[in-house]
């Protein structure tokens, strides 16, 4: 297989045309080998349009969603990220390309020290990686972020979450529950104000933790 082909042809056979037209985000994934990130077995689907299992539990984004989700986050590069979900680290690796720094959330602490391997033989430095249980709540009082992506779907988003966000910042999230997700942006224009938009309707697997109906809280 001619991997620099692949991702390109993944980039304009499925990222371009479900609408993730950022040229600069697009780069950013044309640039980062996918296929370092993808488990050995899989190597032959490291490009295909689907969620590719990590483990029994956890699964990495299709192509086409992580470009759909940095075209509408359009990541400037003096903005703070905060990745719920490392996952294999591949969309972390991206991102890091996007913006001045991302911490990113894993609850699988075996994916996340895999990742951290991984970022590390990319030369990647602004990218710091934890362990944590994002379903019981974050306490991060003194972390406000430009950025916020959640890596699988919540029931709904409430609260404290909203605060993580400085003015201007954009979340994206899939909420909703069954074959009712959608996937939106949230923005807070103001101190008190946060604006939604609905992109489009997909599925993603549940949050580790929030499989029966909750809120999700930070």
């Amino acid at each position: 297989m001619d991997i620099t082909q692949a991702r390109s042809n993944a980039i304009d056979q499925q990222i371009r045309p479900w609408g993730g037209l950022n040229y600069i985000a697009n780069n950013a994934l044309r640039s980062t080998p996918r296929e370092d990130f993808v488990p050995e077995k899989y190597q032959n689907l490291a490009f295909a349009d689907i969620e590719i299992p990590l483990n029994s539990k956890a699964k990495m984004l299709s192509p086409k969603i992580e470009g759909r989700l940095l075209d509408a986050l359009n990541i400037k590069k003096n903005e703070t990220v905060l990745e719920v979900g490392t996952g294999s680290g591949y969309l972390t690796a991206v991102i890091s390309k996007l913006c001045k720094s991302i911490t990113s959330i894993e609850i699988d602490e075996a994916l996340s020290n895999a990742a951290q391997e991984k970022l590390a033989t990319l030369n990647i430095s602004n990218a710091q990686l934890e362990v944590g249980d994002a379903s019981k709540g974050l306490q991060r009082s003194n972390n406000f972020y430009d950025v916020v992506v959640i890596g699988a779907s919540v029931p709904k988003i409430t609260g404290r979450f909203f605060h993580l966000l400085n003015v201007g910042g954009r979340i994206f999230v899939v909420e909703g529950q069954g074959n009712a997700m959608h996937a939106k942006l949230i923005t807070r224009i103001s101190e008190h104000k946060w604006e939604t938009q609905s992109l489009f309707e997909t599925h993603l697997d549940t949050m580790q933790g929030l499989e029966s109906t909750k809120t999700f809280e930070f």
